[in-house]
């Protein structure tokens, strides 16, 4: 299920760390981030065509989102993965920023995770199948 889909610009790791525009979908399992077919940059204009192929931060391999700035009406942030990598994004600072909401998703995905993790701790103490009716309280 895709939670928010929208731009953002993301620092290429190159010798120049130019800032290059992605069509970014935000999702239960991380970030899919698609590259501007071209390489013009200008994603946002009409027709402009996205690449099919994308890019996943999966969220079981990010550790944080990190480092938010606020400069000439930008939010800059880095997402932190699990391997200690950083990878640096910026976005327009109108609305609900992209760096909140992804901070979100990752703490519900945790949280989830956390979960799933408990009760399959729990499972084989557990009377399975039961449903309490013909036990005494």
């Amino acid at each position: 299920m895709v939670m928010r889909d929208g731009l953002l610009e993301k620092r290429s790791s190159g010798l120049l760390q130019l800032w290059k525009k992605k069509r970014c979908l935000l999702t239960e399992d991380g970030l899919r981030l698609h590259n501007c077919k071209g390489g013009g940059g200008g994603g946002d204009a009409p027709g402009s065509a996205w690449s099919s192929k994308a890019k996943e931060l999966r969220f079981e391999r990010m550790a944080t989102v990190d480092c938010v700035e606020y400069k000439r009406g930008l939010v800059y942030f880095t997402v932190v993965m699990a391997t200690g990598k950083e990878i640096d994004f910026r976005c327009p600072q109108e609305g609900t920023a992209w760096n909140a909401e992804i901070a979100l998703a990752l703490v519900r995905y945790k949280n989830l995770q956390a979960v799933q993790t408990g009760r399959n701790r729990h499972l084989p103490s557990a009377h399975l199948g039961s449903t309490g009716e013909d036990e005494e309280l």
